[in-house]
């Protein structure tokens, strides 16, 4: 296994490219189900999640082809043939083929999915949708089996809580549905907005993305297209808060500011310097950052995603931070790791009371799922002494060569190969 070993202490300073959005790149990957064109997808990142995308799609007869910069997908040969567990339970967002092989082929059949253990993500609303839209369900065994042999239908669906995925599947169902589909309470991130974006270049007919009310004419059939995906604010905000807990002095570059508004609003709040231009940020600070109060909340409020980040960073805040996570119940399991570097937090239900210190202290962690690997990245960045992170695979996840883009602005991380014995006694120690 890989393990990741921080010298903490440097400065961050220079400038880095953020890559395409692993979040939006996922669905626009399983819109190529619902055509028999090529889509080629542009700035897809080259992480693990992706690639388990794209044998999750060829398990079932589609050509994944990469490319300088480009992703190129053609589901001709496409059938709806049962999916793999093995690929499926490695990650959550893998439903998301399940609306398009519905929408394409009047019938699918998927194992329960997996992903990080950071608290029940149901897929109730995903299967609430398909059935609203005439689609016979069925669970056994751990699969979920769905079939609409006379193609779906329009309805009028209303999200009891705006699900990113569930609003992602119900608009590709849609997209092939007979009528006019609203979605009401639908998800709002900028994900939903490049999905409908690259649907209506595929010949769909989908208004009010990025709205509460989303409202999709159902079409015959859809081409193919071309797209180049959106910037990752998530890997966007995880470099803002490196560059803050180092006082450092940062330029990131391919970034839509407008998808970071309340994490830049949080930053400043700290005292940090985030300058804004057109497709860049730079954050830059030279004094402790302040304490503030952060409650996780689906976009455009706090992104859950960037919780544990900013958690990391508020634990050498000056003063008493309270987060408070209402998204995911069981998304502090990065705080004991934190604690094991000297950190002082402590869990009130829902919420983490940060007091913070004046100093963190290198020690050996274990990443428990994507973003706490990555808080434990950041940790690591300001902590006096070596941190090394275990259980990487988390990180690589989401983070495209995340070691070299930090390294680039000064960091001194190094990726190595552990015997399996150790970091398992290492992750079991933590």
């Amino acid at each position: 296994m890989e393990t990741l070993l921080i010298k903490g202490g440097a400065r961050l300073s220079g400038q880095v490219v953020i890559s395409g959005a692993k979040n939006a790149s996922l669905p626009a990957i399983a819109a190529a189900l619902l055509t028999e064109g090529t889509v080629n997808l542009s700035g897809v990142p080259g992480l693990h999640d992706i690639f388990t995308m794209c044998e999750l799609l060829e398990s079932v007869g589609v050509t994944a082809k990469w490319g300088p910069g480009c992703l190129s997908l053609d589901a001709g040969e496409a059938s709806p043939r049962e999916t793999s567990y093995s690929l499926v339970r490695r990650m959550r967002a893998s439903f998301l083929i399940a609306g398009p092989m519905l929408a394409r082929f009047g019938f699918a059949r998927m194992p329960m999915p997996g992903g990080c253990a950071i608290g029940s993500r149901p897929i109730d609303l995903h299967l609430k949708a398909f059935s609203a839209m005439g689609a016979e369900l069925s669970a056994e065994s751990g699969y979920i089996q769905a079939r609409a042999p006379k193609g779906l239908r329009s309805a009028h669906i209303y999200f009891d809580y705006p699900s990113v995925g569930a609003t992602e599947n119900a608009m590709m169902a849609a997209a092939l549905a007979k009528g006019s589909t609203i979605l009401e309470n639908a998800a709002r991130e900028p994900e939903i907005v490049d999905l409908a974006n690259l649907l209506t270049k595929m010949g769909a007919k989908v208004v009010g993305a990025g709205t509460g009310v989303i409202r999709i004419q159902g079409v015959d059939e859809l081409g193919g297209a071309s797209h180049t995906v959106i910037p990752d604010r998530i890997e966007a905000g995880t470099y803002m808060t490196a560059a803050a807990i180092t006082k450092g002095d940062v330029i990131l570059g391919n970034v839509v500011p407008e998808h970071l508004t309340a994490v830049i609003a949080k930053l400043r709040e700290l005292g940090v310097c985030v300058e804004v231009e057109e497709s860049e940020i730079r954050v830059s600070s030279e004094t402790r950052s302040r304490a503030v109060d952060i409650k996780t909340m689906p976009y455009p409020g706090f992104p859950t995603d960037l919780q544990a980040q900013f958690m990391a960073l508020l634990s050498l805040a000056e003063g008493m931070s309270i987060i408070t996570e209402t998204v995911f119940e069981n998304r502090f399991m990065h705080v004991d790791e934190l604690t094991r570097m000297g950190a002082k937090i402590k869990i009130d239900g829902r919420s983490a009371l940060v007091e913070g210190v004046d100093k963190l202290s290198g020690a050996p962690v274990s990443a428990t799922d994507l973003r706490a690997g990555a808080a434990l990245v950041v940790a690591g960045l300001a902590a006096c002494g070596e941190t090394e992170v275990v259980n990487i695979g988390h990180i690589d996840r989401g983070y495209e060569h995340i070691e070299e883009k930090l390294n680039s602005l000064g960091a001194n991380i190094v990726r190595r190969s552990v015997p399996k014995e150790r970091g398992a006694s290492a992750q079991t120690a933590s």
